[in-house]
């Protein structure tokens, strides 16, 4: 049970695509301390928890010393450095000749050839933990060669490229993974090539293959190699972490796969050049990974002369938890389209000057007069609907007398106005004729208006030669100047403008401009002075066609708060608020969710706002850089196919095995709302009258219909009105179980049985859901410490089922 425990030096954690990882296990402590990994929730009324991991790793060298320029790493062991932790499982030969070629399996740490596996020659060798085998600048060629009595069909070859070869002047050098046939020169074969760089998978008859498929060498994508067989069909893959494969190339199996048995060998040379070495490792392993992270800290702990580093690590949560409060969901839609400049123009009433949010460090806009009179009150209107925020009123003596906004931008948003500009704004008015926005050059040369008509519709004002403005009429409403709150974007290179979320005008003909610097907001040039509020002017520069209709969407942002959106889709776009595409969305039960519009709270608050009203789990992934978030019905009446593996009583660490049965989860009355809704109350009159009231309190959560609300707070109380006695904590020692592999699999929401309970128990087998563990990983030992719940909470009602369908038993009614 090799333990591989990897860094990304230098990686950022966000980009996992990136990260070329370094082996560190030869450093951890795996014989007093181990390694420990705690992951979800204590059970499934709790959230889950950042998942964290803790180990012990030897700094006799200083190599994990931060800041020490001798350590091989340097300057990257620091805070937030991407770590990932794995287990291999080597498989065991049994049977008779010929045996699966999954059956071959070596971690090479003892530094010894396994002569029952493995004959070796031209100076390879075990060391360090790895396959080596030298590249000499003589000719000779290194090899580790199997013995035949092995079967490829239906079966696989895996391996770790560990250290690949330079190419050390040399006119050739190459190492290669073959699957080696009966009769000569044939066979299939993995071959990295030294000299140009390319790794490449071979289909030889005769020794040649005229078309093999070539791959430039990637030591990130391609540190493991595979050779497998399956239905007729051979695949060669390759993989970053053993885990998650990708086909490179795949061909009809060859006649012979199915009738020879196979050898092995793993051979490496060169014709001249300079001497050095190709390494391999875990031949046949099994990975399963872990825990995927960032280390918190690096302590350097000294005992006398020795000295050791203990560090802590959490999973994405860690990033998640750190960021800021959310401003609303038009501020964050707007952010994530990564704007020129953005002026939310949400600052409070005591304020004199509104600033830009963008980044980029553009000036503040200053209030600016015009003639004399009028007034500008920041913070003293509320802003459209579901963003909670306050913005100023323009009020204006007259057209040409009161106050507006303005700033100029600079030389760095004049220099990116090389590219096609997009405008956005809220607006709210009951007079016309009137600027919303405008932006010009320092010399007036090039101008762009985005202003109210007489008429109360759109237009467009523009010039290129510093003469008078040219009006492009928008087709929009009949008036936008109706006291109501309004949203425009005006894409300039597609000569589009969508109004309210919806396209009003494709064909405009603005020609396109260039060096515009100086923004107004709320009048322009001081005419025009806006009458009425303004809010969220942004100006973008355009970069991918997507931006106008994304731009668009803001509408519903700021009118609804995208009420109405499913559950999943509502993660995924929080998600996208803190930069993380990656969501792995779990079963198919999501309801329409409330709006989130308004800001002031965390992300990760959000997103438990969302998992707490869809009874759903949200978690980081454990092998790779993402979330996972599982709807309610994954764990609707699970099957017995479906469990990840069976285990017997008497196999368990029986010390801390307990049945509960108390009233931890008892709930027998709920009283819920919804925002805007009505509050609602559901009961279980036996249990209240059995047991007495267990409430929780009132809780109120993000759904869409009062009958929504009905549904949830009946599955509450259906599910623990009077909970069975249950398992919650089972432990395993889970290295010693034929089904090692299988309880490496459970994650939560995975369920398993526990057979050949005691006399006393309740039943003889108990079917059990993971809802989070905490393991310990050892030298020839792997402890994990399940936490449990009964799996029978989630069944519902089965029309007919012999199963789901017994009265006052199973006749739950699915939510």
């Amino acid at each position: 049970m090799p333990l591989i425990v990897e860094m990304g030096w230098g990686g950022l954690v966000q980009y996992p695509t990136t990260i070329t990882w370094t082996d560190i296990s030869q450093y951890v402590d795996v014989t007093k301390r181990g390694v420990t990994i705690s992951r979800g929730a204590a059970d499934e009324l709790s959230e889950t928890q950042p998942g964290t991991a803790s180990l012990l790793l030897d700094n006799s060298d200083g190599r994990f010393t931060a800041g020490n320029s001798l350590s091989p790493y340097y300057p990257y062991v620091r805070r937030n450095a991407p770590i990932r932790i794995s287990v291999a499982v080597i498989p065991t030969r049994s049977g008779s000749s010929p045996y699966p070629l999954a059956m071959l399996g070596d971690d090479f740490d003892d530094n010894r050839v396994d002569t029952s596996l493995w004959t070796a020659s031209g100076g390879a060798s075990e060391t360090n933990g790895r396959m080596r085998l030298p590249l000499v600048a003589a000719g000779t060629t290194a090899r580790f060669v199997s013995a035949r009595q092995w079967r490829l069909q239906g079966s696989k070859v895996t391996a770790k490229f560990c250290t690949v070869p330079a190419s050390g002047g040399s006119a050739s050098g190459s190492v290669t993974m073959y699957v080696q046939a009966v009769a000569a020169n044939t066979w299939l074969r993995w071959t990295y090539n030294a000299i140009d760089g390319k790794l490449r998978a071979y289909n030889d008859a005769g020794s040649t293959d005229a078309t093999p498929t070539t791959l430039t060498y990637d030591p990130i994508q391609h540190a493991w190699l595979r050779i497998r067989e399956s239905g007729g069909t051979v695949y060669f893959e390759t993989s970053s972490d053993g885990w998650e494969w990708s086909v490179r190339r795949s061909l009809a199996t060859p006649a012979w796969v199915a009738a020879d048995t196979v050898q092995v060998e793993f051979a490496a040379n060169r014709s001249g050049g300079t001497t050095d070495y190709a390494e391999f490792d875990l031949v046949g392993a099994e990975v399963r990974p872990r825990f995927y992270g960032l280390v918190n800290e690096w302590p350097v702990g000294f005992e006398g002369l020795s000295s050791t580093v203990m560090i802590s690590a959490t999973d994405l949560f860690k990033r998640l938890n750190r960021r800021p409060n959310l401003r609303s969901m038009v501020g964050e839609e707007i952010l994530g389209l990564v704007p020129m400049v953005y002026y939310p123009l949400s600052e409070d009433s005591t304020s004199t000057t509104a600033g830009d949010v963008g980044g980029n460090g553009a000036p503040s806009l200053a209030i600016t007069q015009a003639g004399a009179g009028g007034t500008l009150a920041l913070g003293s209107a509320d802003g459209p609907p579901e963003t909670g925020e306050q913005v100023p009123v323009f009020t204006p003596s007259t057209s040409t007398a009161g106050k507006w906004l303005m700033a100029d931008l600079g030389p760095q948003f004049e220099d990116t106005t090389v590219n096609y500009l997009i405008f956005e704004a809220w607006f709210k008015t009951t007079t016309t004729g009137r600027a919303i926005m405008g932006v010009h050059s320092v010399d007036l040369v090039n101008q762009h208006v985005l202003s109210i008509a007489a008429g109360g519709t759109l237009q467009i004002e523009w010039t290129s030669d510093g003469t008078a403005l040219t009006v492009e009429a928008v087709t929009s409403p009949a008036t936008l100047a109706d006291g109501n709150w309004h949203h425009v974007v005006y894409d300039q290179m597609e000569g589009k403008v969508y109004i309210d979320g919806v396209l009003t005008d494709s064909a405009l003909a603005v020609p396109r401009r260039f060096y515009e610097r100086v923004l107004h907001v709320g009048g322009y040039r001081g005419t025009r002075l806006w009458n009425g509020s303004i809010g969220h002017a942004v100006v973008y520069a355009k970069e991918a066609s997507i931006i106008g209709p994304t731009a668009a969407t803001h509408y519903d942002a700021g009118m609804t708060g995208y009420a109405g959106e499913d559950g999943d889709a509502r993660i995924e776009r929080l998600a996208w608020y803190a930069g993380y595409l990656s969501v792995t969305v779990w079963g198919s039960t999501f309801d329409p969710i409330a709006s989130q519009g308004p800001g002031g709270s965390s992300l990760v608050a959000r997103m438990r706002e969302v998992e707490s009203t869809e009874s759903a789990r949200l978690f980081a992934e454990r092998d790779f850089y993402g979330l996972a978030f599982q709807s309610r019905d994954l764990r609707y009446n699970p099957a017995p196919a479906g469990e990840v593996f069976t285990i017997a009583y008497a196999d368990l660490e029986t010390n801390s095995v307990e049945l509960a049965d108390d009233d931890q989860k008892l709930v027998n009355s709920i009283e819920a709302s919804r925002p805007g809704g009505a509050t609602q109350k559901v009961t279980s009159a036996s249990s209240i009258e059995a047991f007495g009231i267990y409430d929780p309190g009132a809780i109120s959560i993000l759904k869409t219909s009062d009958n929504s609300v009905l549904d949830a707070a009946y599955w509450r109380v259906s599910r623990y009105a009077d909970p069975a006695p249950e398992l919650r904590e089972v432990p395993i020692e889970a290295y010693t179980m034929s089904t090692y592999l299988d309880i490496l699999d459970a994650d939560i929401s995975s369920y398993f049985s526990v057979t050949g309970m005691p006399s006393q128990a309740p039943a003889s087998s108990m079917r059990v859901t993971v809802e989070g563990y905490t393991e310990t990983i050892k030298e020839k030992s792997h402890l994990i410490q399940f936490h449990t719940s009964a799996t029978n909470n989630d069944s519902v009602w089965v029309l007919d089922d012999p199963v789901y369908s017994v009265l006052d038993s199973t006749t739950r009614l699915a939510y």
